[in-house]
């Protein structure tokens, strides 16, 4: 780590020339615990990708605070009576970043021929992208991307589609100049340029990134004072969150994303709140994220797994979800962090999830013994034993849910392997009942329903969930329009899911941040982005 911070200290002479505390007031500083794989937003699927990609471009809509669409590089936006063609009016004082590829240098307009190129090139198969499937049979084949002018771009659906909009505002689809694209190939990760309120201004993969402020940037407050008000963004990369809770209390880091397991207890109480001795000395930020941790159990009844598993009975894997006691494990396992999922899959945060019409899973041994009494399995007698693979950072979660299911008399084995064999073995229906999490990929609960749609693939139909009638209301929930009536939609397809079992529900995630007292206007959000334009940083 000493090699790190002598290398983060030079970083600090590229930043200024004026006094250290001075820059120390400009600069905002996070660590990522993993490395930033790549600059362009064609592959912004991580959480440290994104988070960096959307600090140097931007989308035509963005989510704020409340998860609600707003403008970004559009300023407005019209939509056809039949909902399948956008209109989008873009800003006319939007320039890219500064780069050798452009005339003189200097970073030219932006029009609406970037968007259309960008998002033909997020869908090229030749760029490879993560994000290619966000498109995936939705745009019309002969007119789904147009510009009608240079401020005037147009998108066109086969069908209606109400998320698009979530969609437009991932940082996959961030706008790119084709010129800068073209010049760098696949290297462009390295060159990035965009539109964002900060620039590239040093990357060594494997110590640090620095962003500085982008001085064009189009964005202003109230007062016109432009955006953002930081000078600079400094990243480390150091794998280990305790060595990280280390800088952040000696002053060196401005926040820090999520509390590890092995310090949380000295930080928060057993209900989740700041303890104490650490009041004034930092700041907890809690925000809901749209992330549901659950277990899976495996559908597909023409499976030889299945056929010959007790998880193909229904009242098993009721008797599974109602003999947890969700409440008691996030007070001792969480600290109090997330919700416990006593409702649906769609988490708290999204206006659909209403806890009193989808009513999910309450801890009831009586009733989980009941039903494996109607089961077949008196006291669990004759059950064989139920495998469950988890992952080795939720073992803990694992062994609890095992032995909260051993006092009903359902026998789990956990089996810990590694994530990468886990995704392997759920994609190809090889895992009967398995540790899962989703996180969605925009605020619209279509982004959790199409886990179960019957149609999909694993991913993201992980359990081969299939059932007709959920595929009918899915169906008709992507072309309503009506938003208490795509609810209702939802709110019904939540229902079918918990009633069938196809999942065990554990809780609902928290956005959690640890804060440096002086940092301020650092919004939190339920998608955990990391939105810097507004941060302002004072004394201590």
């Amino acid at each position: 780590m000493k090699g790190l911070i002598l290398f983060l200290s030079g970083c600090w002479f590229l930043l200024s020339c004026g006094a250290k505390k001075e820059q120390e007031l400009s600069v905002f500083r996070y660590n990522s615990t993993y490395l930033i794989a790549s600059l362009d937003p064609a592959f912004a699927k991580s959480q440290e990708v994104i988070w960096a990609v959307k600090q140097l471009y931007n989308t035509l809509v963005e989510t704020d605070s409340s998860l609600s669409i707003r403008p970004s590089l559009a300023t407005s936006w019209d939509v056809s009576p039949d909902h399948r063609t956008y209109t989008f009016h873009l800003r006319t004082d939007v320039y890219f970043h500064d780069n050798e590829v452009f005339p003189g240098g200097k970073g030219r307009k932006l029009v609406a021929a970037d968007v259309v190129y960008s998002l033909n090139r997020l869908i090229d198969p030749a760029t490879a992208s993560t994000g290619a499937w966000l498109f995936n049979g939705r745009l019309a084949p002969e007119n789904g991307l147009l510009a009608l002018n240079d401020s005037t771009f147009q998108l066109s659906l086969t069908q209606p589609f109400h998320p698009i909009m979530g969609i437009l505002s991932m940082q996959y689809c961030s706008i790119v100049p084709k010129e800068v694209v073209e010049k760098y190939g696949k290297d462009f990760r390295n060159h990035p340029c965009g539109t964002g309120p900060f620039q590239l201004f040093l990357w060594d993969e494997s110590q640090a990134l620095v962003l500085h402020k982008n001085p064009r940037y189009f964005e202003t407050d109230s007062t016109g004072a432009r955006l953002p008000y930081l000078e600079a963004v400094q990243v480390s990369f150091l794998e280990s969150k305790a060595s990280e809770f280390l800088l952040f209390r000696q002053g060196q880091l401005d926040f820090m994303n999520d509390i590890d397991a092995s310090f949380k207890d000295e930080v928060l109480t057993k209900q989740g709140a700041l303890r104490k001795e650490w009041e004034g000395k930092m700041v907890l930020s809690k925000h809901p994220y749209l992330n549901t941790e659950y277990l899976g159990f495996l559908m597909d009844s023409s499976n030889p797994l299945v056929k010959n598993s007790p998880i193909k009975i229904k009242k098993i894997r009721q008797a599974i979800n109602y003999g947890i006691d969700r409440i008691k494990m996030m007070t001792y396992l969480r600290n109090g962090i997330g919700t416990p999922a006593i409702s649906g899959f769609v988490p708290a945060g999204l206006p659909s999830y209403n806890p009193d019409i989808v009513k999910g899973y309450s801890y009831q041994p009586g009733k989980s013994r009941e039903l494996l009494r109607e089961a077949g399995f008196p006291d669990g007698n004759n059950l064989p034993v139920i495998k469950l693979l988890s992952i080795p950072i939720y073992a803990d979660l694992a062994n609890y849910v095992a032995n909260q299911l051993q006092e009903v008399g359902i026998r789990i084995q956990v089996e810990v392997i590694q994530k990468s064999l886990l995704l392997e073995q759920t994609s190809k229906s090889q895992a009967l009942f398995f540790r899962g999490s989703w996180i969605a990929d925009y605020p619209d609960a279509e982004s959790y329903l199409t886990v179960f749609y019957g149609k999909n693939p694993a991913p993201p139909n992980y359990t081969r969930y299939h059932n007709p009638q959920f595929d009918k209301l899915y169906e008709a929930s992507l072309q309503e329009n009506n938003d208490s009536i795509r609810y209702k939609l939802y709110q019904e397809m939540d229902r079918m899911v918990i009633d069938d079992a196809a999942v065990v529900p554990l809780f609902y995630d928290e956005v959690v941040r640890l804060v440096q007292p002086n940092v301020h206007e650092f919004f939190n959000n339920g998608m955990n982005l990391l939105e810097l334009r507004w941060v302002k940083k004072t004394k201590l």
